[in-house]
């Protein structure tokens, strides 16, 4: 959005029995040579000849992290993980995919540049996106999905999975995890949204969904999770799909795909809105980011909006992480006073969470 762009596009998952934790490296790694490259000569590079390792990256730490989660809660299994082009887990492997640009900032840039956001980029949403794709992998180890309870509760597995969903914000028959409402996009989705709330350290969901239908949900995996403590996963295949040793297309290549299938017309308008408000050309020398001036002005904005059409000021804040993604993807600057900039996109904000609150929100990609 991601929001969520493509958490689960070969869809869903489960981890490996294995006990197997990331290897520690004592000696520190030597940067790459690609990473001295301009981006236009990185952009030639293959995938393949990246040479990346989850080892001594910035990914080690996280996972270690999950998998001392999954112990205090009483899961008695471990993901196996490879580098892929993007996150997924597929059905039937006990695995976790880790995209391969959370290996290096020289990558995560690259990533921004052309998708307008990081998935992962930041230690919560890693954790966050952790959580949730070790869901998908309890749910295949444990082949939870065929349950009739499972079923009743989340919808069926079998369920076709869309290119797009349209999400309702207001619902509280789903958890709110990542963003982009992603609970609502599939029953599987459903599951693992909620298996990530219910991982979290710390985690008050009984509090926090108290009257909310979702809280069936999240009783029901944690009467789940208590039931298969000492169990073996069922599922324990380890092999690797997708790893980018084998991906031949360049970075260049990979981008032009990623863009072609995660622009929608929804999002082509925003842009073209936001074109509009703000400006590409700079007429000053400290002329204002229209992302640095979205993320000050978004607190006021976000109270105001919500309080004006009685909105959850997250489904407000959802809008507005989106504006400032795409602002600063398309480098856009403040144009004239900035007292009408903040009007213009108020203006906007109340257009988009109108239709949110019907029913009918942006169209999201998976």
């Amino acid at each position: 959005m991601p929001g969520v762009r493509r958490l689960a596009r070969l869809s869903y998952a489960a981890m490996g029995s294995a006990k197997k934790k990331p290897k520690r490296s004592g000696k520190a790694r030597r940067k790459p040579a690609w990473a001295k490259l301009a981006d236009e000569q990185l952009l030639d590079l293959r995938l393949c000849d990246l040479g990346l390792r989850i080892e001594g990256s910035p990914v080690e730490r996280p996972l270690l992290k999950l998998f001392s989660e999954l112990e205090r809660r009483g899961v008695g299994f471990r993901p196996h993980y490879w580098i892929a082009q993007e996150w997924f887990s597929p059905d039937g492997v006990p695995g976790i995919a880790i995209p391969f640009y959370l290996l290096h900032p020289r990558l995560k840039s690259l990533e921004r540049r052309f998708m307008g956001e990081v998935e992962g980029g930041n230690a919560d949403s890693l954790m966050k996106i952790l959580r949730h794709e070790a869901g998908h992998a309890v749910d295949t180890a444990y082949r939870l999905r065929r349950r009739k309870a499972w079923r009743e509760i989340f919808g069926p597995a079998s369920r076709r999975y869309p290119r797009h969903y349209r999400p309702r914000p207001g619902s509280k028959r789903f958890v709110q995890h990542l963003d982009s409402w992603y609970a609502q996009s599939h029953p599987t989705e459903d599951f693992a949204e909620t298996f990530a709330v219910w991982l979290k350290p710390g985690s008050t969901w009984r509090r926090q969904y108290e009257g909310w239908p979702a809280r069936r949900k999240l009783e029901y995996v944690a009467r789940t999770m208590e039931e298969l403590r000492g169990q073996r996963p069922r599922v324990r295949a380890r092999h690797h799909v997708e790893p980018i040793r084998i991906a031949r297309r360049t970075l260049r290549q990979h981008y032009a795909v990623m863009v072609r299938h995660y622009r929608s017309d929804d999002a082509e308008k925003i842009d073209k809105i936001l074109q509009r408000v703000f400006t590409n050309r700079r007429r000053r020398v400290r002329q204002m980011r229209a992302s640095t001036f979205l993320r000050e002005n978004g607190p006021t904005l976000r109270r105001r909006i919500a309080r004006r059409l009685d909105a959850s000021e997250y489904l407000v804040q959802e809008l507005l992480d989106h504006l400032i993604g795409r602002s600063r993807s398309l480098r856009l600057l403040v144009r004239g006073e900035k007292r009408k900039a903040v009007r213009r996109v108020e203006r906007l904000l109340v257009v988009l969470a109108r239709k949110s609150q019907k029913g009918v929100g942006p169209w999201i990609a998976l």
